[in-house]
Formats: C-alpha cells, sequence, structure tokens
C-alpha cells in the first residue's frame, strides 16, 4: 500500500474534493471511499468526509495497490490526422485520459485505439499502454502518436529520446512578457511533498528545455508558441510557472480558481513533426486551435 503525504492549500474545502483535486488519478467518488475506510488520517486520526481543510494541514493518505486493468476495445470515435500500417496520429480532445489507470479504467485513448487499429499496436509498453510513445496530460488537447509495431516504436523512441520527433504547442500563459522569444533550461523531478506534481529540482532532476516565442500579446495574458527540446512531466506548466507564468486555466501550478469554461490549463499540442520509420522520410502535421482555444482567445481580448 502507498502512502502519501498532502498538504492543504486554503481553508473550508471539503477533504473529498481536496484529495480529488490534489491527486489527478482520484475520483470524488474513490477519494469518498478511503475516507470512509479511514485511510485518510490527521495527526494520526482518520478524517471523516464532510471535515473541511484549513490551510498548511498535512494528510496522510493510504492508497492501495492499483487493481489489475483488463483493456477493452471501445467504439470511441477518433479524429485521425495521419494513419498507415506503422504509425497513427490522433488530435486528442481535452479530457480524454491516453491511458487506463486508477480511477480511468475505461474511455482512454488506448480503449479507442484497440477498437480501431485491432491487434496492430506496439507492445514495448506492455498491456496497459500498447503503442504508446508519448503521452499529453488529459486536459491538453491535440496530436499524439502511437506505433502499430514495435520497429516503428523503437524508431520513434529513439528520435524522442534524441530530440529529433518535434512537438510544438500553443498555450496561453499568465502576464506579460517583455522578450518576444526565450528558453527555460531548468531539470524537473517529483515535487518533493506531492508526488502527483513535478517541480524545478536542480540537484536530482532530470535536463528539461523549452522554447518559447509570442504569438499575441493581451492585457494580463500572452499567447505562446512552445517547441519541447525533451519531454518530461508536465514541462511546459511546471517551466513557465517557474519564471512567473503559469498556464491559464492550470490549477495545479497556478491560480487554483479555475478559468470560466477551461477544463484544465489553456495547451494545445498543434504541430508534429518526425521522420517516418519506414520511408526514412519527414513526416510534418499540424492541427488547427480547437473552438475552446479560440474563445479563451476572445475572452482575453476583451
Amino acid at each position: 500500500m502507498e502512502r502519501r503525504t498532502l498538504t492543504a492549500d486554503r481553508d473550508g474545502e471539503r477533504m473529498d474534493a481536496f484529495l480529488a483535486r490534489s491527486l489527478p488519478d482520484l475520483t470524488r467518488s474513490a477519494a469518498q471511499r478511503l475516507l470512509e475506510r479511514g485511510e485518510v488520517t490527521r495527526d494520526g486520526r482518520p478524517v471523516r468526509k464532510n471535515d473541511r481543510t484549513c490551510a498548511g494541514q498535512e494528510l496522510e493518505v493510504a492508497l492501495p495497490e492499483p487493481e489489475p486493468v483488463e483493456i477493452v476495445p471501445q467504439d470511441i470515435p477518433l479524429d485521425v490526422v495521419y494513419e498507415d500500417g506503422d504509425v497513427i496520429v490522433v488530435n486528442k480532445p481535452v479530457g480524454m485520459v491516453v491511458h487506463p489507470a486508477p480511477g480511468h479504467p475505461d474511455g482512454t485513448l488506448v480503449n479507442a485505439l484497440l477498437y480501431h487499429c485491432g491487434k496492430s499496436l506496439s507492445g514495448i509498453n506492455g498491456e496497459l499502454r500498447p503503442g504508446i510513445v508519448h503521452r499529453i496530460d488529459r486536459d491538453t488537447s491535440g496530436l499524439i502518436i502511437a506505433a502499430k509495431n514495435d520497429r516503428a516504436h523503437l524508431a520513434l523512441a529513439e528520435q524522442l529520446q534524441g530530440h529529433t520527433l518535434a512537438r510544438v504547442y500553443e498555450a496561453v500563459a499568465v502576464g506579460g512578457f517583455r522578450e518576444d522569444t526565450g528558453t527555460v533550461d531548468a531539470p524537473i523531478g517529483r515535487h518533493p511533498v506531492d508526488r502527483k506534481k513535478m517541480a524545478i529540482d536542480r540537484q536530482h532532476g532530470r535536463p528539461a528545455v523549452t522554447h518559447w516565442a509570442v504569438l499575441g500579446r493581451y492585457p494580463g495574458y500572452t499567447h505562446l508558441e512552445c517547441r519541447l527540446e525533451t519531454g518530461r512531466t508536465h514541462q511546459i506548466r511546471v517551466h513557465m510557472a517557474s519564471i512567473g507564468h503559469p498556464l491559464l486555466g492550470d490549477t495545479v501550478y497556478g491560480a487554483k480558481k479555475p478559468w470560466p469554461g477551461l477544463a484544465g490549463q489553456c495547451l494545445h499540442a498543434r504541430r508534429l513533426k518526425f521522420i517516418h520509420p519506414s520511408t526514412g522520410q519527414p513526416v510534418e502535421l499540424e492541427c488547427p486551435l480547437p473552438d475552446w482555444f479560440e474563445r479563451v482567445l476572445r475572452q482575453i481580448d476583451k
């Protein structure tokens, strides 16, 4: 059984809501079950479901081992941008989880890919993540590539490792930028307290580099293009927050109050470039900004 220590960051929040917000893989109902079973304690005493948080309080949470998940193909519509016998590239919508995890046993991109591709997915990443070469967050939309065979997977993974699989995002960040372009070069590791979060860790973190460029300036906000040189978990979100410009709507690394109409951070994987594993030719793909992103740009322009 895994144990985690969480620190409340606000007063008066229901315990089940705080747990679900602090542990992204935990649903509200799963958080309630943990509370009912006495798996959440404060100073060694069980916390009740209706208790409220106090900022600065430390809570100990005992998380049960994840139960084995049977991956079932599901007929979920996919916006396929490119597909051949080796790879498939999908424009993932906001809210779709990439692969099954505790709290998200189905309805994921993997469930949809299994239905769409049948058995034609690489097995390198194991049963839970067939074909998945890289991931994007649940509340991030845009292009994601999956491999249909192990040879293609290994070739794409090598490009990812060598920084030749290019991924370009668009985002809206809080605040204004003096410069038109810049680079954040700061290693990223697990947050020292909240293990579901990432943080700048100059001693033990893994190298991480994000190049950014201003696409548009608005009162209090900036429309950015972000190009990843590396691909760490939450990299753009952590890097932009580290320089004082968290992404709009990011309640994990920025303001705790969500932006009206946004499910999470304003971040979209706009472009993807890779070398085709069979032909050796470059493949460049792009998907438009989704309606919700365009709506945000109109809102901040006011």
